[in-house]
């Protein structure tokens, strides 16, 4: 009998070890774009934990300070960030059961603000319903030695009638926020979720995971074969998500949703853009005016005026 309890014992203590091994999240409802033209075989591997990335249970990934030689050089390519590309979208989101036109415009700039240590690409991104700006973003990147890319922070401030509402700013080792995945160097289908960032200040929980790879995807812009689903989502509202299609050498080219995510936004990328001396140079102004701005309405957050703030190149 104590033989055969042993027996017993093991094999529970095996079967625990199986289920910590998996990712158990609930089955959603895919909406797929209907601008996906075919599919091919996506390359898949056992489902397993990230080596960068704590599960869904955690808090965020394992960050390597040491390794970030060249963390401005964002050479991914499936999200390349070279200064002065500019990305146009546009869809509608759907606000109390009414679309809305919806723009985003995301430039990448050449400025840097050393975050966490960790010299950082600059991204300014603006939000317009119905022609109106509704939300300008200063979001932060870097790439590590193996090609990873990180996002280390966030300012995005929010609009009302051109009036400033609020900014959950959140930026990597302040009040116990850590950076995430933007994007892996090697995206595998079967792998579990990563952490995008986390900072409980602002309530960022988002994660992100390969969905599908090999797809033709045409867009407004242009039809690319071979494209990257990336699935969004925020641990505590896991029955609604984002699907991100991406193209490689030029990131980002298209935004549906599934499940129960209420915003149902749809964008399409409708034009990249390489901006002269001159655009860049607008860029640059409007992005140190909001380097200004973050300064005062988060200065415990952002850091205080003239101290780590936006480095010019």
């Amino acid at each position: 009998m104590k033989q055969m309890r042993a027996i017993a014992a093991i094999a529970a203590l095996l079967l625990a070890v199986s289920a910590c091994a998996t990712e158990t999240l609930p089955p959603r409802e895919t909406s797929l774009p209907v601008l996906v033209t075919s599919v091919t075989t996506a390359t898949t591997a056992p489902e397993t934990e990230s080596s960068l990335c704590t599960r869904v249970d955690g808090p965020g990934c394992v960050f390597d300070h040491g390794n970030f030689d060249h963390p401005t050089l964002i050479d991914n390519e499936w999200l390349p960030m070279t200064p002065g590309t500019r990305l146009v979208f546009e869809g509608t989101t759907n606000e109390e059961d009414e679309l809305l036109e919806h723009k985003v415009v995301i430039t990448v700039t050449d400025l840097t603000k050393v975050i966490d240590g960790i010299n950082s690409v600059v991204s300014w991104d603006q939000d317009f319903s119905e022609g109106v700006l509704v939300e300008a973003e200063l979001a932060f990147f870097a790439q590590d030695n193996d090609g990873n890319v990180w996002r280390m922070g966030e300012h995005p401030e929010e609009y009302e009638d051109g009036v400033f509402v609020e900014a959950p700013t959140w930026m990597a080792g302040i009040n116990g926020a850590l950076a995430g995945i933007s994007m892996l160097a090697d995206p595998i289908v079967g792998t579990l979720s990563y952490s995008q960032g986390w900072s409980a200040d602002v309530e960022f929980f988002d994660r992100g995971k390969v969905n599908r790879l090999g797809e033709k995807t045409c867009v407004a812009l242009d039809c690319f074969e071979s494209t990257l689903v990336i699935e969004e989502f925020d641990v505590e509202e896991i029955s609604a998500s984002q699907l991100k299609y991406f193209a490689r050498g030029v990131g980002n080219i298209l935004v549906d949703w599934s499940g129960d995510d209420e915003t149902q936004e749809e964008l399409e990328l409708v034009a990249v853009e390489q901006l002269d001396a001159s655009g860049l140079a607008a860029a640059r102004a409007a992005v140190f005016e909001l380097d200004r701005h973050a300064s005062q309405v988060s200065p415990d957050v952002y850091g205080p005026p003239n101290a780590g703030g936006i480095r010019s190149p």
